[in-house]
């Protein structure tokens, strides 16, 4: 497997890799193929306008080059975006943060995507906050993914 520069810089010097001290939501997804398992931490405040941000994003990844690159990327395309803009980062735009994955890796992408997305469902939740129908619904194929990964490797 080729990686470029840029993903092999991202997997051997990961940005926010680590856990936040008392954070907001935890987002915890699986891969049932590949075995990877990802934990996106975030903390939000609200800006200036009141809008709520991610102030603060961290990841720990059990996982490959690409899971681990794409969980760093991840955290710097999200971190000081609005909620509503970090559930419109899509896998493509990670795959082109990172200038490229070879194809039998793009899979990790949707990894970084899916957790993201979880830890914000359930900052949502845990707010009381009106939760999108769609995210609702990946938030049930994200619960029963994670759980058929736990059962696999524990």
């Amino acid at each position: 497997m080729i990686y470029n520069k840029k993903v092999l810089e991202h997997f051997t010097n990961p940005r926010n890799a680590g856990e936040l001290k008392d954070p907001d939501a935890i987002g915890k997804v699986g891969n049932i193929v590949c075995g990877d398992v990802l934990w996106i931490y975030i903390k939000v405040k609200k800006d200036k306008d009141g809008k709520e941000v991610i102030d603060d994003i961290k990841f720990k990844t059990f996982g490959c080059v690409a899971a681990i690159a794409t969980s760093s990327i991840t955290t710097e395309l999200v971190k000081g975006k609005t909620i509503e803009e970090a559930l419109k980062i899509t896998e493509k735009e990670i795959i082109e943060g990172l200038g490229g994955l070879p194809k039998a890796k793009v899979h990790c992408s949707l990894l970084a995507v899916r957790a993201l997305r979880e830890a914000i469902y359930q900052y949502l939740k845990k707010s009381g906050r009106e939760i999108p129908e769609w995210l609702e619904k990946e938030h049930e194929r994200i619960e029963k993914q994670t759980d058929a990964v736990e059962k696999r490797l524990c």
